[in-house]
């Protein structure tokens, strides 16, 4: 999904704006944001459904041909729409949005971003199936800073992956979430480092 040299130049761009802000940034990448696994089993047996049709209308085959007919159908497509790029490829936008927003806040509390000191976390989510890019931000943030802004920041993030430079993209979403924060929640002489900077890779 990503070298581990540009993990390190991700992480080192955490590291980077973190110093100029009390905030935290996490970034996490994940294979899927879901599996889809009931979405070939719909459309096979949709057409199984449709098949009979046509054989009843325009042929003579008994009722138990169809019917195996109709198996082999359901069959060959389940097999075939498991093939993962076809799997994706046949699920609605708004399913994958969807499931992308809740993938990236369960990461949201999963990863600590609510426990932060003054409410400053951002996670900046991405799910390559879907590409479903998010930018989630705890109170001490989200109420400071347009929802507008942070749209922009995943419009752009999104046009880069599309452009195939990814970790580009993601380089310069870091540095303008850490700009924000570096606005809005500016270093505190007691600051620690409290969530890592490391990139969180999920299957």
């Amino acid at each position: 999904m990503i070298s581990p040299d540009d993990q390190a130049r991700l992480a080192q761009a955490i590291s980077d704006v973190e110093d100029d802000t009390s905030g935290e940034v996490v970034l996490v990448l994940a294979e899927q944001a879901g599996h889809y696994r009931e979405i070939p089993l719909l459309w096979s047996l949709l057409a199984a459904l449709i098949t009979p049709w046509p054989l009843i209308w325009l042929t003579s085959i008994s009722t138990s041909r169809i019917f195996l007919v109709q198996l082999a159908v359901a069959l060959a497509l389940s097999l075939l729409l498991s093939w993962p790029k076809l799997r994706y490829a046949l699920v609605p936008r708004s399913i994958k949005r969807t499931q992308g927003h809740e993938a990236a806040s369960r990461e949201f509390l999963r990863r600590g971003l609510t426990r932060t000191r003054e409410k400053t976390g951002v996670l900046i989510y991405l799910a390559l199936a879907e590409h479903h890019a998010e930018i989630l931000a705890d109170t001490g943030i989200s109420d400071r800073v347009d929802e507008e802004i942070w749209a922009d920041i995943v419009a752009d993030l999104t046009d880069a992956i599309v452009e195939g430079r990814m970790t580009e993209g993601l380089l310069d979403a870091i540095r303008r979430t850490g700009a924000i924060l570096a606005e809005h929640a500016p270093p505190r002489l007691d600051d620690v480092d409290e969530l890592p900077n490391k990139v969180v890779i999920l299957p």
